[in-house]
């Protein structure tokens, strides 16, 4: 499915990237702490908002979700503003933390209109904090992602190269789809990111060919390699970037975020 071209776009405020995925396991909250301290790294004021109950990426940036008095959960469900929960991190970027509070907030958001449009609300307040603001979704097609697309510009899917990971992709953009029909007309799909890639697998290589032209959608570039650095980075509360500065884990990345931002 090709990406629709909005008839208006927003000319102020942040710019607003969901990644998304219902498959778990796609080196999502990766891919959004590392992209956000590369945009960091080019001078960027970023915003990095936690949607998952697991809340992997709020332990990943060294904030241990059993300490957080207040969350995502309070903006969505209790009205609380977005910068009085914002958590400064390490890597140069600001985060809204999630808790295991977050599991209620689907069953307490069905019962309330408009409840697509909440996150998006509130982030209307952050026009001038912010360059970039990237949403971690849940592994999931529930109303917090549904929630994520609606208040998103641009749609990233990180999608690890094996066949087994087109599973479910079609699912998401057919809701994708629904989302543009429906609740945000300006929603565009950036783009497919490979992940774990392993460039001496003919199959990896295969997927990453195939895949683009499966979904008629740009594939971003380089594909992102898989390395145990990744997996290290979490247990001191960093990215990537600045554990590994120089691995080719970290310089992907960065190109990666330098496309983006060059189409900002």
């Amino acid at each position: 499915m090709a990406s629709r071209t909005p008839s208006s776009r927003r000319t102020t405020g942040p710019t607003v990237l969901a990644l998304a995925n219902q498959k778990g396991g796609v080196a999502k909250t990766t891919s959004v702490a590392s992209l956000g301290a590369a945009f960091a790294e080019q001078g960027r004021r970023v915003l990095l908002v936690d949607l998952d109950p697991q809340a992997c990426l709020t332990f990943s940036l060294g904030v241990d979700p059993d300490t957080v008095e207040r969350s995502v959960h309070d903006v969505l469900t209790a009205g609380v503003g977005l910068e009085e929960v914002v958590v400064a991190c390490d890597d140069g970027v600001d985060l809204v933390p999630s808790t295991i509070d977050l599991a209620a907030a689907e069953a307490m958001l069905l019962a309330r209109p408009g409840r697509e449009y909440v996150l998006r609300t509130a982030l209307e307040g952050l026009e001038t904090a912010y360059d970039v603001v990237l949403l971690d979704c849940s592994p999931s097609l529930g109303v917090l992602t549904l929630n994520a697309l609606t208040a998103a510009d641009g749609l990233v899917v990180p999608m690890p190269c094996e066949m087994l990971s087109h599973r479910g992709v079609g699912q998401l953009l057919d809701t994708v789809a629904d989302v543009q029909r429906i609740l945000n007309r300006d929603l565009e799909v950036w783009g497919i990111l490979p992940t774990l890639f392993d460039g001496r697998s003919n199959h990896a290589r295969e997927v990453l060919a195939d895949v683009g032209e499966r979904y008629e959608l740009p594939v971003l570039e380089p594909p992102i390699p898989k390395t145990v650095r990744f997996a290290e980075a979490p247990a001191v509360g960093r990215s990537v970037l600045a554990t590994a500065r120089t691995s080719k884990g970290a310089q992907a990345y960065r190109e990666v975020a330098a496309a983006l931002l060059a189409r900002m």
